[in-house]
């Protein structure tokens, strides 16, 4: 097979363009802009392309198929020279589809814990030696790439992300898998530059149940009350799995789950982990593992890459930083964190960095989600404005969409750094939450200088 990647530089473009490399394909692709990782990997793997740009002479009817990415536009000469050839344009989840249409089908929905539950259920079937294949939304430890696709697995499990598939394709990725077992963890807007209306967001996780097989299951988070209505209202013949918290402990910082007289000590924290464990526990009874061994692999799982990720402590001081963003997540990891260390003072800052977070008109989403901490902070780089061509807001709009008036605001990333420095933490934990940088603050020389 040819496969051709437009947009070859992406997270889960480069991983899939590996995955098919590894597969026996011939692999080619084109980008106007590359960054690493996807830089050293494309190239470890000599599928790195030679210049970057658009090149429509690369596109000819050799090709078997072209992967579109979402970082292309529907004017690229590349597309618009397939689409003259009639040659067949994939988005990357149709893609995966194709290649794995003949395995057993996990695809994990939800406004949140997405990568958490695929990571959990990657580690278990890891430990209990199974074959499979995978896509997912981050790099994990003990696994070199983010996608993996062979010819002989019989089980793939995917990050089924809600948003577009494609420039030319508007359907959301998760709808195009046609899982066996989906999973949905929750449902909280997001993505309001696709979906405007809150509703128009909830119909996307209808249509995903729809989209799951005959005969299949739904694995679901009786937790959630938007979620708990749209499984009452549906009607597809699958069966329904509801979940909730296990029984479980905290002593000394230690988070252990209590199952059939035994006890689990695990790596992680927090009511969210602990349901996202739950679902990952109904995926893997479904594949043949048991509870007790579910819990016995879990054990020695530290977590997905910037999902509470330790940066340093000291015995009376920690300091984590977060993949948080969205309103749902922050409130859920500063929660994790204040009842893990019920004891300590909580100083988080969260940096707003997607377009739904900075919209003005979402901002309220926010209201209270800060609450359980004892110093909250938000940072918006002011440079992001400019990037997104948005405009700007002031202290006073942030404070009072998050209904905290002693909220302190920054946007300027050297006097954020100022004011953190300034910190001595000493029986208190540092939270720092963002899909951004922080303007490039460097975490580790700040842990450094405020851990004593």
């Amino acid at each position: 097979m040819r496969v051709h990647f437009i947009a070859i530089g992406g997270s889960a473009m480069h991983n899939l363009a590996i995955a098919l490399h590894k597969k026996g394909f011939e692999v080619t692709g084109s980008d106007d802009v590359l960054f690493e990782p996807s830089v050293s990997r494309l190239a470890k793997y000599g599928i790195l392309p030679a210049e970057n740009g658009w090149y429509p002479e690369k596109i000819t009817t050799d090709l078997d198929a072209i992967i579109l990415g979402m970082h292309a536009r529907i004017d690229n000469p590349e597309l618009l020279k397939a689409q003259e050839l009639g040659i067949k344009v994939y988005s990357y989840p149709e893609y995966i589809y194709e290649q794995s249409k003949d395995k057993l089908r996990v695809v994990i929905g939800g406004s949140h814990g997405k990568t958490t539950i695929t990571s959990m259920i990657l580690h278990a079937l890891q430990a209990a030696g199974k074959d499979f294949d995978y896509l997912v939304g981050a790099q994990l430890e003990g696994f070199e790439t983010m996608v993996k696709l062979t010819k002989e697995a019989p089980i793939i499990v995917i990050e089924g992300d809600e948003y577009l598939a494609s420039p030319i394709d508007r359907r959301p990725k998760f709808h195009l898998y046609k899982a066996n077992i989906g999973v949905i963890s929750g449902i909280a807007w997001d993505h309001i530059n696709v979906f405007p209306t809150f509703q128009s967001y909830i119909d996307q996780f209808k249509i995903f149940i729809e989209t799951i097989q005959p005969g299949g299951t739904l694995i679901y988070s009786e937790t959630d009350a938007v979620l708990n209505e749209v499984v009452a209202g549906d009607e597809s013949h699958v069966s329904k799995q509801p979940y909730d918290l296990p029984v479980y402990s905290i002593e000394n910082g230690i988070t252990t789950i209590l199952s059939d007289g035994e006890k689990y000590p695990l790596e992680v924290f927090g009511e969210h982990n602990l349901l996202n464990m739950q679902a990952a526990r109904l995926v893997c009874e479904g594949l043949g593992i048991s509870k007790a061994d579910f819990y016995r692999y879990i054990t020695t799982f530290k977590g997905a890459a910037r999902r509470l990720e330790l940066v340093g402590k000291s015995d009376n001081a920690t300091v984590f930083k977060d993949f948080a963003h969205s309103p749902s997540k922050l409130e859920a990891t500063i929660h994790a964190v204040k009842t893990q260390f019920p004891d300590r003072k909580l100083i988080a800052c969260i940096e707003l960095h997607t377009f739904s977070s900075l919209n003005k008109d979402f901002l309220a989403q926010y209201a209270g989600t800060m609450d359980e901490a004892d110093v909250a902070i938000v940072f918006i780089d002011k440079k992001t404005f400019e990037q997104k061509k948005m405009e700007p807001y002031p202290a006073e709009t942030v404070q009072a969409a998050f209904a905290k008036n002693d909220l302190t605001f920054f946007n300027d990333p050297q006097l954020l750094l100022t004011d953190l420095q300034q910190l001595k933490l000493v029986d208190a934990n540092l939270l720092m939450m963002s899909s951004g940088n922080f303007g490039g603050i460097d975490l580790i020389q700040l842990k450094n200088k405020i851990l004593q």
